[in-house]
C-alpha cells in the first residue's frame, strides 16, 4: 500500500456514493472505457465514480518485447503455458491500494465493483477474489482467469459469494471462447454465483452488452433505490 496510486481517468462526482474501478485490457489505457460511461444508461440519478487506472509500460513476452501498457507480463495464450504470478500479485496491490483510497473517499467496499476488460479483467478477478473484504461485485469482459489452480487455496472467504459477470465474444480470436468458458466453469465449481453472457462478436464490446452491464450495476449498486 506504500506505493503510489496509479495515475487514473475519472468521470463522476467527487462525492460519490459508489465506485467502479475498471481495468483496461493489454495496450490500452484508462482512456479506453472512458466513453462507454453514457452508454451504460445508468439512473440520471446515480451517484457513481468511474476510476480508470493506467498500467506501466513494460516487456510483453507473448509480444515479442515489446514495451506497451501491461498489468503483467504475458508468456503465451495456451493451456498449460506458465503465468506470471509475481507480476500478478504486484499488479493486484495497485488495485487493492486504489480500493483503499476509493474508502479514503467515502466509498465503502460493499459500494464498489472491481471490473475489468480481457487482460484487466483477468486482474479484477484475479485481486477480486482473493481481497480481505466483501465487494459488491466483480466484472471480467472477453477474459479468462489466471492461476485457477491456485484459487481454491488463495481466495478469501470475505467476496465466496460475491456476485460475479462474464462475457465473451463467440467469434473471439485474441482470447477464446473456451478460455471464457473454463473461467466460468471454474468458477462456479467452486460455488461463486456467476452470471454468464454470450455474444456473436469479436474481442470487442457490443451495445447490447453494454446496456446489459448498466442494468447489472444499477442493481449490484443499489442505483434505483
Amino acid at each position: 500500500m506504500s506505493e503510489a496510486l496509479r495515475e487514473t481517468v475519472e468521470v463522476g462526482p467527487a462525492d460519490a456514493r459508489a465506485s467502479v474501478i475498471w481495468l483496461h485490457g493489454l495496450g490500452a489505457n484508462g482512456h479506453d472505457f472512458e466513453p462507454i460511461v453514457p452508454e451504460l444508461q445508468l439512473p440520471a440519478d446515480a451517484s457513481v465514480r468511474f476510476v480508470f487506472p493506467h498500467a506501466p509500460q513494460q516487456a510483453v513476452t507473448v509480444n515479442g518485447g515489446m514495451v506497451m501498457p501491461a498489468w503483467y507480463d504475458v508468456y503465451g495464450l495456451t493451456a498449460g503455458t506458465p503465468m506470471d504470478e509475481p507480476g500478478l500479485d504486484r499488479a493486484a496491490g495497485w488495485i487493492e491500494a486504489l480500493i483503499a483510497h476509493e474508502a479514503s473517499r467515502g466509498v465503502p467496499t460493499s459500494r464498489l465493483v472491481l471490473a475489468g476488460f480481457s487482460q484487466g479483467g483477468a486482474l479484477a478477478l484475479h485481486t477480486g477474489m482473493r481481497y480481505a473484504d466483501g465487494l459488491a461485485g466483480v466484472m471480467g469482459l472477453s477474459t479468462y482467469l489466471p492461476l485457477r489452480d491456485h484459487l481454491a487455496q488463495a481466495r478469501a472467504s470475505a467476496n465466496r459469494q460475491t456476485p460475479i459477470f462474464l462475457a465473451h465474444g463467440h467469434q473471439d480470436p485474441v482470447l477464446s471462447f473456451e478460455m471464457g468458458q473454463t473461467a466460468r466453469d471454474a468458477l462456479e465449481a467452486l460455488g461463486y454465483p456467476v452470471e454468464w453472457h454470450e455474444y456473436p462478436m469479436a474481442h470487442q464490446v457490443c451495445l447490447e452488452e453494454i446496456r446489459v452491464v448498466g442494468q447489472w450495476l444499477t442493481q449490484r449498486l443499489g442505483l434505483a433505490d
